[in-house]
């Protein structure tokens, strides 16, 4: 060593040593912090992929969160639903005792109509308070609400679930390409001949024998059939030439019309009816008679045709169309906030006013002085409106039924999953390794501690150069 203005040894250590101070700093802040990535320079593209995979973890979570939230929503009006079930099986019931006039005094079917009154007060609160964090669920503000229906052409608009976009609106489209039919006999006679002639006449409500005396005419013929008409569901006509044409009273494939010769001369047959074919914006529809319902991940709708609109298969008569313009009830249930990621669905009203339908009436007729009432004694047109009610509240049950079991619970499941592997994922790129790190910590503290000495020794080294000058 002869030179001692500059201490190369010595530099050499100094650099050393600060990069060995360094790493000593990197492996207690992993150890500190439990993590491998604490800054954008410990691995860039790690920190990347560690945050995009983060951001997943938050959404999952909250994802989770929502399902479960809408679950109890659900489970509160799934409640509620099911005591109001059981307050229509209890007028059910009493209907069907104030049927029983030949047994039963006017005063006790009047107390039945007291059941009813109070019974349907009961509805009607449970509709107007059941809610969830202040918001009601079954008083028909999460019922979708709809614009432009043709009720000459659509009696009954059901819509169950629509995805609408954002301050928007979702138009439907309908369109009948085959006619509704019902179940249609023709005699072709004027009437019965010489001799006395009984027939069965049988429809989907039932089955009935009619006797008639020779020589009666179709006219009359006709009217027979028509007073047994609520009985059989089969009706009558005399139509142009003086033929009788028997007709089911309601249409479609699993409504029929039957006629059967006891004794005498008439005619035997049985003839069903014909579905309307429909499509609903474009996709063919599943009809019964002249309800027509589809079902796809963007729409759940159910419509009742009018009967002359189902029987109108040009254009531009067969089609209408309306406007669902917004309601229902909308649940974030993905990671990310899109179209995908949400489901909607509809929850009408339960009250006494919405229970039943335009065709057979309205749940609230029943109550004291209304055109059903028991006291009336219209106890057929009170049965045919609970029956609708019944109905009614036990689908939207199943609805959220099939909501809860097969969409909520499953979303869970499949969130939970996948919580699992992305948080998996995350923590592989961004957790420190405990094992690793602690040793790589013990090879710093010896490096640095070495360095140290040296850099003392390096320091020390000039010194030397004083023996040149003894």
């Amino acid at each position: 060593m002869g030179r001692i203005n500059t201490n190369i040894p010595s530099l050499q250590a100094i650099h050393r040593l600060s990069r060995n101070n360094n790493e000593l700093a990197t492996r207690l802040e992993r150890l500190s912090s439990g993590l491998r990535i604490n800054t954008g320079k410990d691995a860039p593209a790690g920190l990347i992929a560690s945050e995009t995979l983060r951001s997943e973890i938050n959404g999952i979570n909250q994802a989770i969160d929502n399902s479960q939230r809408a679950n109890n929503v659900v489970n509160t009006a799934e409640g509620a639903l099911g005591e109001v079930s059981a307050l229509l099986l209890e007028i059910q019931a009493l209907t069907n005792e104030a049927a029983n006039t030949g047994a039963l005094s006017p005063q006790e079917i009047q107390a039945n109509q007291l059941q009813v009154d109070a019974i349907l007060t009961s509805v009607n609160r449970i509709a107007n308070t059941t809610s969830f964090n202040g918001l009601k669920l079954l008083n028909g503000s999460l019922d979708y609400t709809t614009s432009g229906v043709d009720d000459t052409k659509i009696d009954i608009v059901q819509v169950n679930a629509a995805k609408l976009p954002d301050h928007g609106s979702v138009n439907i489209n309908v369109q009948v390409t085959n006619s509704a039919e019902v179940g249609t006999l023709t005699f072709t006679a004027s009437g019965i001949g010489a001799q006395p002639t009984t027939i069965e006449v049988a429809g989907n409500q039932g089955t009935e024998q009619l006797s008639f005396a020779s020589s009666a005419q179709n006219s009359a013929i006709a009217v027979a059939i028509n007073q047994l008409r609520e009985s059989t569901g089969v009706s009558a006509t005399v139509v142009a030439g003086g033929a009788l044409a028997l007709y089911s009273t309601q249409y479609g494939s699993k409504n029929f019309v039957s006629v059967k010769t006891i004794s005498g001369a008439f005619m035997d047959g049985k003839d069903f009816g014909e579905n309307a074919v429909v499509s609903i914006n474009g996709s063919q529809a599943e009809v019964d008679g002249l309800v027509a319902s589809v079902r796809t991940g963007e729409l759940d709708v159910s419509l009742t045709l009018d009967a002359a609109f189902a029987q109108t298969t040009t254009s531009p008569g067969n089609t209408t169309s309306f406007l669902v313009t917004g309601g229902g009830a909308k649940f974030q249930l993905g990671s990310e906030v899109n179209r995908q990621g949400q489901i909607h669905i509809g929850i009408g009203a339960v009250a006494t006013t919405k229970l039943g339908n335009d065709v057979v009436g309205y749940l609230s007729s029943l109550s004291s002085g209304g055109e059903n009432s028991l006291v009336g004694g219209n106890t057929i047109g009170a049965q045919k409106i609970l029956t609708a009610a019944i109905r009614q509240v036990a689908t939207l049950r199943g609805r959220l039924g099939a909501l809860q079991k097969n969409v909520l619970e499953t979303n869970v499941n499949s969130l939970s999953i996948a919580l699992e592997n992305v948080t998996a994922s995350e923590s592989a790129i961004r957790d420190a390794d405990f094992a690793e790190e602690t040793a790589a910590l013990t090879r710093a503290q010896i490096l640095v501690q070495a360095n140290t000495s040296v850099l003392a020794q390096a320091n020390a080294s000039p010194q030397n150069v004083l023996a040149l000058l003894s």
